[in-house]
């Protein structure tokens, strides 16, 4: 586990004991989720572009071992 994740956990642990005893108001709760949605948005719209990305990395790939098989295959039968 990072320090980073180390210090999220422990901070949520902290705002979820001080909820139990009503020290937490609502609002900062929600902005605290909405900043979370926030951020889980930006993640996914990153690795829906890296997988995109990679995707037609592969793509390309495949056409150039294809591209190859055949020529390989063409000089063999000369």
């Amino acid at each position: 586990m990072s320090f980073v994740q180390k210090i999220t956990e422990w901070l949520l642990k902290k705002e979820e004991e001080a909820a139990k005893s009503c020290a937490v108001p609502m609002q900062e709760i929600e902005y605290q989720i909405a900043k979370a949605e926030a951020e889980k948005e930006k993640l996914q719209k990153k690795y829906d572009e890296a997988m995109h990305e990679l995707n037609h990395v592969l793509e390309r790939l495949e056409k150039i071992k294809n591209i190859e098989t055949l020529r390989c295959q063409t000089k063999e039968k000369k």
